[in-house]
């Protein structure tokens, strides 16, 4: 095992190891951007609408080129959802040397499905490679998980040979987009294959082009329906309107009172604070989020706070006529359907029953309001002294020769909260390749090939130092 620097604390030759691994990559990096081009070739989409062969084509991909790799068990494994086969999911595992811990590298191998054609600018099932960044469907999400985790594999395995002795598990999801209905079922079943010391889950994004970012937050996440009923059925808006107000204006007070005057959420019993450490400036949130010149922004606090650490509710769908059904009628309901960002550390089902409280105690008019709630995800936050943590900002330095970012996610990853209840031990890492521009799940989606290549070299970097006994070193 490598001796310990003590001026630094970080392994000896840890830097030559890394310009090793830098040139391994960059040697075989046309190679991991063939392949990962191959694989978005293939359309996976896990929704039933879509054709399945393609999703196990897509597993099929991907064991392959694991085995490529030379991680011999690999294997293509499923669990049921209510009596139907959920999508096919690829574990590959090399066992770890004595005394060596195991990490799990978690991807997904399936897509959104691409949306109107008419707004891609290249063919969205063919890699098309413009300007430095590679265009189509999955490029970025998530395919480029998985060949970060291959290609960072293949550069240990050529450069360290039989001295890299970390156990390594391969989990490649095949219904992520879907929601990963089986991904719960799957864990408990196959808990001992999955078992590990540190998990990496390459899904999330870094700060900006240039700048590497460790994800240490995510905002939990609920939603449900909203419904308003003010007659028994529709009537005529001539002969009865006035005296009565119809069920989507109603409505809309109602979805009015969700927000205070600044734009914060105004539901009683939701967590939040103002404590980013991140500047985020406004004119870069305003470009990566496409705001329109003129509209303000909502909330107080600082931008990286309302994004990361504070609530967010939005209206997602309403049940009302479209304009062009439209006719002269009061009608007597309508619905929407809401989605709620939790802060770090708020519960789920607190937030969903704050959310019932407050919109059935400001029913207007007296309305009949019916609240269903929907699905729930826990947040999660990351222990950044953790010795797995450490490593993963030292490694990202290293790949991008800058700081790194500790960075929260407005989003949510609901199936982290299954990893941590489920490996309670494992040191969890929520890593990416995407960026601001990556545009995944909309039109154009695309991965910024120089950023990738880092990816690959940081995520080397982290199981080389693993290897080194990392997570144990003082």
């Amino acid at each position: 095992m490598t001796s310990m620097n003590t001026s630094t604390g970080q392994p000896q030759g840890s830097s030559h190891v890394g310009e090793q691994l830098r040139a391994s990559i960059d040697a075989a990096f046309p190679r991991i951007v063939e392949q990962l081009s191959s694989l978005v070739a293939i359309q996976g989409i896990a929704w039933e609408a879509f054709d399945a062969h393609e999703l196990d084509r897509s597993a099929d991909a991907v064991a392959e080129l694991i085995r490529g790799v030379g991680i011999d068990d690999v294997r293509i494994l499923r669990v049921d959802n209510d009596g139907a086969p959920g999508g096919p999911a690829v574990v590959a595992r090399r066992a770890a040397a004595e005394g060596r811990p195991t990490v799990l590298l978690y991807a997904h191998h399936d897509v959104q499905p691409p949306g109107d054609p008419a707004l891609w600018e290249t063919e969205p099932f063919v890699a098309t490679e413009r300007n430095g960044r590679l265009y189509g469907r999955g490029a970025a999400d998530d395919k480029a998980g998985i060949m970060a985790h291959v290609g960072a594999f293949g550069a240990l395995t050529e450069v360290l040979g039989d001295s890299f002795g970390v156990g390594v598990t391969l989990f490649i999801e095949g219904e992520e987009e879907a929601g990963s209905p089986t991904f719960r079922s799957f864990l408990e079943t196959y808990r001992d294959d999955l078992a590990a010391d540190v998990i990496v889950v390459a899904d999330s994004s870094n700060w900006k082009v240039g700048v590497p970012a460790l994800t240490t937050s995510l905002r939990g996440l609920v939603d449900g329906t909203i419904e308003v009923q003010v007659l028994d059925h529709a009537v005529h808006s001539g002969m009865f309107g006035g005296p009565v107000l119809d069920a989507p204006t109603l409505l809309a007070r109602l979805i009015a009172t969700l927000h205070d005057d600044a734009g914060d959420v105004a539901v009683a019993g939701l967590e939040g604070g103002d404590h980013a450490s991140v500047d985020y400036a406004e004119q870069d949130y305003r470009a990566d989020a496409s705001v329109l010149d003129g509209v303000e922004l909502a909330g107080t606090g600082s931008i990286a706070s309302r994004l990361w650490h504070k609530p967010a509710l939005s209206i997602i769908g309403m049940d009302i006529p479209s304009v062009a059904l439209s006719s002269n009628t009061l009608l007597p309901r309508a619905r929407a359907k809401f989605s709620l960002r939790l802060a770090p550390g708020q519960d789920p089902q607190a937030a969903m029953e704050a959310v019932r409280r407050h919109v059935e105690s400001h029913a207007p008019f007296g309305a009949k309001v019916t609240f269903t709630p929907g699905e729930t995800g826990s947040p999660f936050r990351t222990d950044t002294s953790e010795p797995a943590s450490r490593l993963a900002l030292e490694a990202l330095e290293e790949a991008w020769g800058v700081k790194p970012v500790e960075a929260g996610m407005g989003g949510s990853i609901p199936f982290i909260a299954d990893l941590t209840e489920l490996f309670p031990s494992a040191q969890i890492l929520i890593t990416g390749v995407e960026d601001p521009d990556s545009r995944a799940h909309s039109a154009n989606e695309s991965l910024h090939l120089d950023e990738f290549r880092k990816a690959v070299l940081a995520e080397a970097i982290l199981l080389a130092r693993i290897n080194d006994g990392g997570l144990t070193a003082g």
